[in-house]
């Protein structure tokens, strides 16, 4: 179970939570509490007041009492770890629920969350987040109470013209790495966002062998995630083996017949070409980037060399044994022939 904490500052609160990838699940719990949903992707005018539904369920065996609260939201570097703001303007100060909700042991109520769009409001992506936790916000204005809460992401789109622009800024396996034994491959690409909303690239890599056929085919985006705008956020995502995701543990690096093994289940031979195709935006604008590797599972083919020979000697040896013997069979067939017939002359 996952907590946001809270630090009080006089002029700035930052609320810093888990990874955009958590935050982003089906139904968050935190401290018995569950919210559902925990994102809202929605559009609206200038002018408009949007009216949305969310479901606060109550876990525990005890009566309590939850607290609205609000917050703009930003990313945090390239991982798309979130962080929220104090909100003094923006989106965090357009939201508006009931101030406080009791709910009896074992019990979920619905409440309905406002959305009041200025009528100056810029056209784009605004970003926040209505949070509930168990302790009373502090309305001094200077600072706030220190509490664990739980919160719904509300990620808007002001409709108007709105420039979307963006792309790969780079693509690669995992350190740059250009030659493998086996699977699984690890990549990661780096897609700036140069717009004014989210946009959330979509497509897939593909894997083309030395002759161009497509030998597998992995998502691009596995975990849906955005990118806010004037961001850049890193991707990652594996071509993975029989084994799955998880390369070949420190115990059997040193066992030759392991790694054997471990070849054999995650195979892959030869060059590949890398090929990552994205679409994004409302205009399903292109992004396409390509990275090049080689996978030789060595130790395989060593093993796979040394049977051959073994087979092919072995086998020619044996050959050589068998005529060997068919010859003195019939050398002895012949001899015994001669003696019947020496012996049947001389009777005569």
């Amino acid at each position: 179970m996952k907590f946001i904490k809270i630090y009080s500052t006089k002029k700035t609160l930052l609320i810093f939570s888990f990874v955009l990838v958590t935050i982003f699940s089906p139904i968050h719990k935190s401290f018995a509490l569950t919210l559902t949903p925990i994102r809202l992707e929605i559009n609206g005018d200038t002018g408009q007041t949007l009216s949305e539904e969310m479901t606060l369920i109550n876990e525990r065996d005890t009566e309590e009492t939850y607290y609205s609260s609000y917050a703009n939201f930003e990313a945090q570097g390239e991982s798309g770890s979130p962080s929220f703001v104090e909100a003094k303007d923006d989106i965090g100060t357009w939201m508006s629920a009931v101030p406080s909700i009791v709910l009896p042991p074992k019990s979920s109520k619905i409440v309905q969350v406002k959305i009041a769009i200025p009528s100056n409001a810029d056209a784009g992506g605004h970003f926040g987040a209505i949070f509930w936790g168990t302790t009373p916000p502090n309305n001094t204005g200077t600072s706030v109470s220190i509490g664990a809460k739980t919160g719904m992401l509300v990620l808007l789109r002001v409709n108007g013209d709105v420039a979307e622009k963006g792309g790969v800024l780079e693509f690669a396996t995992q350190n740059k790495q250009t030659y493998f034994t086996s699977l699984p491959i690890s990549f990661y690409y780096r897609f700036q966002n140069n717009g004014g909303d989210r946009i959330k690239p979509t497509g897939d890599i593909l894997m083309k062998d030395t002759i161009g056929l497509t030998g597998a085919k992995i998502s691009a985006n596995p975990v849906e995630g955005n990118i806010l705008p004037n961001q850049v956020r890193k991707f990652e995502t594996v071509w993975q083996g029989k084994d799955g995701p998880t390369p070949l543990d420190d115990k059997s690096q040193g066992n030759f017949f392991n790694k054997v093994g471990y070849e054999w289940r995650n195979f892959a031979f030869g060059r590949y070409k890398a090929e990552m195709n994205l679409s994004y935006g409302t205009k399903n604008e292109v992004a396409t980037a390509v990275f090049s590797f080689w996978v030789f599972p060595w130790h395989l083919t060593l093993l796979s060399i040394i049977a051959l020979l073994i087979i092919f000697f072995g086998g020619k040896f044996l050959i050589k044994k068998y005529n060997h013997w068919v010859i003195s069979q019939a050398e002895a067939m012949i001899k015994r022939e001669n003696e019947i017939h020496d012996k049947h002359k001389a009777h005569k």
